[in-house]
C-alpha cells in the first residue's frame, strides 16, 4: 500500500519521498486538487503504521563511526526575493517556526523512520541544525517548505508534512545519502587479484626460494633472471636494485635500472633494456616478462609498504615468479596463488655458514675486535657508541638508514676491505637487507626496538623473531674472511632473551597489505566532490571491505599528513594524489617545508629548477663539524632526493 502526506502542492509518498503526484492550492485558502487532501490527524496514523511495517535496513547506515567521517556541506540560506510562499497563504513568524521545527525534531516518528532511511543520530542532529538555520537565516523561504510551515501553524497541518522536505535537505548536506551503494562498490577489496586482468591472462609459475639468511636463496633466483630472455627484478631499496643493475651489465646482461628518483639504462646508446631492476613500488604490472624475482617476499606483512610487495605478486606479467624470503610467508604465499590460479613450487634453502651464540655479552667496548658489528636501533646510540670507539683509537664504520646510499656503499667498501685500518662497525637494523658486509660478530646494543603498531603509532618492543634472526644473520658471509659467524649482546644479561629469540622461526603470515589506487580516490572525489583528500581517505578505509583472513589495510597516516599540509594550495585531485605519495620523513621540518614549496611552485605553473633548489637549500655547504650540521645535510639530502623523485612524475 503507498502511503501519502502533503508536500507543499503535492502529494509525497512516504515511503519514497522523491514520487509526487501535483495538486493545487489557491492562495490563503484551504487545500484542494485532483485528490482529497489528508487531514493531520489522518497523516500521522500513516506514519506511524508506515514505520511499523518497514523492514529495517543493515549494513553502513546504522554505523555512527563511519557517518561522522562525512562532514556537511555548507548550504547558504535564500536571500530576499520573490516571496510566492508568503504571497499565496501568508507569511510565517520565525518564533513560531522554530517551535515546529523543535516539535520536528523531538518527534520519535520522525527519528524512526529517519533511521529506516539509513539517517543515523549524527547525521538527524547535523541535518537539523542546518536546516534550522537554513530556515532561520533565510529571507524568504522555498514555496514548498513556507505552505507547509504555514499549515502546520494553523493547525491544518502535521510537523511529519516536514519529513519529506527534510530528508532532501539532508541529502544535500551529505551527499553520501545518495551514493553510499557506489561508494561501497568503489571500495569492495575483497578479490584483489581481479585488479590485475594482464597477469590473470597469462599460465604463472610462482617459484618459491625460502630460507634464512646467508643460505644463496636470492642467488639462485637471481641466475633464473640473469639467464632469462627478459626479466625484472623487484627489491626492497635503491641500493638493492643498483646492485642487480651493476651486476647484470657487468655479466653483459643489459639492464636498466628504474627507482623512484631515477633511470639509468644498461645500453650506452639509451635504449630501453629487456632486463629491469627496480624498487618494488615501481613495478611494471603491464609489461610482460619472462622471468621476475620479488625479493624479501615476508615484507608484504609490513603495515607501510606492504601493500607494493602484494601487487607486485597479485600483478607481475612473468611466466616465472621467483619470490624469495621467510619460509613464514609461504603458506600465505600459497593461498593467494590458489585465487590467481597460478602455480606454486618451493625451494627451500638451509644456511651455508655456521652462527655461534656466544655464552658472554661484550660488556665494555674494551673488548671489541675486528670485523665487528654493534647494531644500534637509534641515531643517538649510534653517535654514541661510535665517538666512544674513536676515542679509543678506532676507525669506524657507520651505517644508518638517514644516510644517502652512496654514503653507505663507501662505508660498507671500507669496512669490507682487508687492507682498510676500519675494522670495526656500528650500524642499525638498516644492515639486515641490502648490503654485502664481511661481518664476523653481531653485537646487539640493545633488544629494545622502536615500531610502528596498526594504528600507525610508535611503541618500543621488545625485537621481533623475524627481525632478530635477520640481523643476527649478517654475520659470517659465505666466502668472505669470516665464514663462521658469531652473535652476542652488549650486557650479558641479555643473551637469554637473544637465544629465546633465535630458538624461534617467525610466526606464519596471515594478511598481506592493500592500499587504494588513485583511480578509487578519484571516483570517491566524484561522489564527494567538496570532502578534501585527507576525509576522502578516512572515508574509504572505513568504508571498504576487505577479506581480512589473507588481506589487511595499509596504514595512511603519512599520506594523510601530506594531504593536509597542502590542503590549502590548489591542486587537481590526481596531482594532489601523487604529491601525497612522496617519500617524506614527516619528522624533518625543513623536509617538509621544502616539499611545501615545491607543491606551491607547482600550483602557480611556476618551474623548480635545481637552480631554484639550490636557493631553497642554501647551497653549497661546508664540511659538518656538528650532530646537528650532519643531520641538516641528511635533511639536504632528502630534499635533492625529493626533487629528482617529483622530477620524474611532473616533468
Amino acid at each position: 500500500m503507498t502511503h501519502i502526506i502533503p508536500r507543499g502542492n503535492q502529494y509525497c509518498d512516504l515511503k519514497n519521498p522523491d514520487v509526487v503526484l501535483p495538486y493545487l492550492r489557491p492562495p490563503h485558502g484551504r487545500l484542494s486538487g485532483i485528490h482529497p487532501p489528508i487531514a493531520a490527524s489522518q497523516n500521522s496514523s500513516l506514519l506511524v503504521h508506515s514505520i511499523r511495517g518497514a523492514k529495517r535496513r543493515s549494513g553502513n547506515n546504522s554505523n555512527n563511526g563511519l557517518s561522522h567521517l562525512f562532514t556537511p556541506v555548507p548550504l547558504k540560506a535564500q536571500e530576499a526575493g520573490d516571496n510566492a510562499g508568503e504571497e499565496m497563504v501568508g507569511p510565517v513568524r520565525k518564533d513560531e517556526m522554530l517551535r515546529v521545527l523543535n516539535r520536528f525534531y523531538s518527534d520519535q516518528d520522525i527519528k524512526d523512520l529517519a533511521q529506516e532511511n539509513g539517517i543515523d543520530k549524527y547525521v538527524y542532529q547535523q541535518t537539523f541544525i542546518n536546516f534550522r538555520k537554513f530556515c532561520v537565516d533565510s529571507e524568504s523561504l522555498p514555496v514548498e517548505l513556507h505552505i507547509i510551515l504555514f499549515d502546520i501553524i494553523q493547525g491544518s497541518g502535521h510537523i511529519h508534512d516536514l519529513y519529506p522536505i527534510f530528508i532532501k535537505h539532508a541529502k544535500k548536506i551529505f551527499p553520501h545519502l545518495n551514493c553510499l551503494e557506489d561508494l561501497c562498490s568503489i571500495s569492495d577489496l575483497t578479490y584483489p587479484p581481479n585488479w590485475y586482468p594482464e597477469a590473470r591472462g597469462i599460465n604463472r609459475k610462482i617459484i618459491f626460494h625460502a630460507g634464512p639468511t646467508n643460505s644463496g636463496k636470492t642467488y639462485h633466483a637471481m641466475e633464473q633472471f640473469l639467464n632469462a630472455e627478459s626479466g625484472v627484478y623487484c627489491g626492497p631499496l635503491k641500493l638493492l636494485a643498483a646492485e642487480v643493475f651493476s651486476k647484470s651489465n657487468d655479466k653483459l646482461t643489459p639492464c636498466d635500472l628504474v627507482t623512484g628518483e631515477e633511470r639509468r639504462f644498461g645500453s650506452e646508446d639509451g635504449s630501453l633494456s629487456k632486463h629491469v631492476a627496480c624498487t618494488v613500488e615501481m613495478t611494471s604490472v603491464n609489461t610482460i616478462y619472462d622471468v621476475a624475482v620479488i625479493d624479501e617476499i615476508q615484507m608484504m606483512r609490513d603495515i607501510q609498504r606492504g601493500w607494493a610487495w602484494t601487487r607486485a605478486l597479485l600483478g607481475i606479467c612473468a611466466r616465472e615468479v621467483h619470490v624469495c624470503g621467510e619460509a613464514s610467508a609461504i603458506e600465505l604465499v600459497q593461498e593467494m596463488a590458489l585465487n590467481t590460479g597460478d602455480e606454486v613450487e618451493v625451494r627451500r634453502y638451509k644456511r651455508l655458514t655456521e652462527l655461534t651464540v656466544e655464552d658472554r655479552g661484550l660488556e665494555s667496548l674494551s673488548n671489541i675486535q675486528a670485523g665487528d658489528c654493534i647494531v644500534c636501533f637509534s641515531k643517538r646510540d649510534i653517535h654514541q657508541v661510535s665517538r666512544e670507539l674513536e676515542q679509543k683509537g678506532y676507525e669506524v664504520a657507520i651505517i644508518y638508514g638517514g644516510l644517502p646510499p652512496t654514503t653507505k656503499l663507501k662505508q660498507a667498501a671500507k669496512f669490507n676491505d682487508p687492507q682498510h685500518p676500519c675494522k670495526v662497525m656500528v650500524a642499525t637494523d638498516a644492515i639486515g637487507m641490502g648490503l654485502n658486509l664481511s661481518i664476523r660478530r653481531i653485537i646487539f646494543h640493545s633488544l629494545i626496538k622502536p615500531n610502528i603498531n596498526e594504528k600507525g603509532e610508535k611503541e618500543m618492543d621488545t625485537l621481533s623473531v623475524s627481525a632478530a634472526l635477520q640481523i643476527a644473520g649478517r654475520a659470517g658471509r659465505y666466502g668472505t674472511q669470516w665464514e663462521h659467524g658469531y652473535v652476542t649482546t652488549m650486557k650479558t644479561e641479555d643473551l637469554s632473551t637473544l637465544h629465546h629469540l633465535l630458538s624461534q622461526t617467525p610466526d606464519d603470515m596471515v594478511q598481506a597489505g592493500l592500499h587504494p589506487t588513485a583511480d578509487q580516490i578519484e571516483l570517491f572525489a566524484y561522489h564527494l566532490p567538496s570532502y578534501t583528500l585527507s576525509n576522502l581517505i578516512d572515508i574509504f578505509i572505513n568504508l571498504c571491505q576487505v577479506d581480512s583472513s589473507m588481506y589487511f589495510m595499509c596504514n595512511m597516516d603519512d599520506f594523510k599528513f601530506l594531504a593536509d599540509l597542502i590542503q590549502h594550495i590548489p591542486l587537481q585531485l590526481r596531482s594532489r594524489y601523487v604529491f601525497c605519495c612522496a617519500p617524506i620523513n614527516k619528522k624533518m621540518p625543513f623536509v617538509c617545508a621544502q616539499f611545501l614549496k615545491f607543491t606551491r611552485q607547482f600550483s602557480q605553473g611556476e618551474p623548480a629548477t635545481l637552480e631554484f633548489v639550490c636557493h631553497q637549500v642554501r647551497w653549497p655547504f661546508s664540511a659538518p663539524r656538528t650532530i646537528l650540521e650532519l643531520v641538516h645535510l641528511e635533511e639536504v639530502f632528502d630534499v635533492m632526493d625529493l626533487y629528482l623523485w617529483l622530477s620524474r612524475r611532473f616533468h
